[in-house]
């Protein structure tokens, strides 16, 4: 009794300025080159005249493998003035996680982990507290103890850069991590690191959000993923979740759906992410869902 061979899938990821020809390019490369595409989704945005595209393809026929792809690509990258990243689609993204106390959002992450919904590598735990250590150790995960004050924080922020460069992590996720990280920290995780923060309609800064929320009444309770600026909780939005609520809600009802639409919003985002579906484009992002 045989069975087929899988063949390895790849993931050709593409921007560039908008122009004629970009599709033909790419898929008669493709084309000559034995590759068969089972999925192709493509943007042209009019406003920053930038043309976007996501390519899932695998090698029908021929020897060609990855890096013989890469290699040749680059003429076409070159043409077009392109962007672009090819990668194996099986290959696991690195992914180290940031937490303080709470632990929602990083139980939920290890559960979807856990059942093969998202394609990561856990590299490391980073927390400026030690109340998750044990479920990191439960996980057998490293966990690492990062304490940040005033006098300290820069010199953290370089020992957790060292961890992200000594584990070689692609992905940095803010799951609840509830400290401001430095513009220059921030800087160095342009479009790699991911945040979530709860957004209402009016918006609530400051402390006990849902508690104000609840004096004013809100109709929706909301939370928001996106990549991690220096502008505190505005970079690019990924993903958005929302949940009705209505006078009936105590505060502590609306904390407790806050964290459903916290860890659903963070976990779409991460998905999006190391499934090479999502494009940053200037202030708002591209996702092909």
């Amino acid at each position: 009794m045989t069975s087929e061979t899988v063949k390895e899938e790849f993931i050709l990821k593409v921007s560039c300025p908008a122009r004629g020809g970009i599709v033909a390019a790419i898929t008669t490369f493709l084309a000559e080159r034995g590759c068969y595409i089972s999925e192709m989704s493509q943007y042209d945005d009019p406003d920053s005249k930038t043309f976007f595209t996501r390519c899932r393809f695998h090698v029908e026929s021929g020897g060609y493998g990855q890096g013989d792809l890469q290699g040749e690509f680059a003429t076409i990258a070159e043409q077009f003035d392109m962007a672009w990243q090819l990668v194996s689609a099986s290959q696991p993204t690195k992914v180290l996680i940031m937490v303080s106390k709470f632990d929602h959002c990083l139980d939920d992450l290890m559960y979807r982990l856990h059942k093969g919904e998202i394609n990561m590598e856990v590299t490391a735990i980073v927390s400026n507290h030690k109340d998750l250590r044990p479920m990191a150790e439960r996980e057998g995960i490293r966990f690492v103890h990062l304490p940040v004050t005033k006098e300290n924080k820069r010199e953290q922020e370089n020992a957790l850069l060292e961890i992200v460069r000594e584990t070689g992590t692609e992905l940095v996720v803010l799951a609840r991590y509830m400290q401001i990280l430095s513009d220059s920290l921030c800087a160095e995780l342009s479009g790699r690191a991911i945040n979530i923060h709860h957004s209402f309609l009016p918006g609530f800064k400051g402390a006990k959000p849902y508690h104000q929320a609840h004096e004013r009444g809100v109709k929706l309770i909301g939370a928001t993923s996106h990549y991690v600026t220096s502008d505190l909780d505005e970079g690019p939005i990924i993903e958005q979740a929302v949940q009705p609520v209505d006078h009936t809600y105590s505060a502590e009802a609306l904390v407790a759906v806050g964290r459903d639409t916290e860890t659903v919003a963070l976990a779409k985002a991460v998905k999006l992410h190391v499934e090479h579906r999502v494009f940053l484009d200037g202030n708002k992002t591209v996702v092909f869902k």
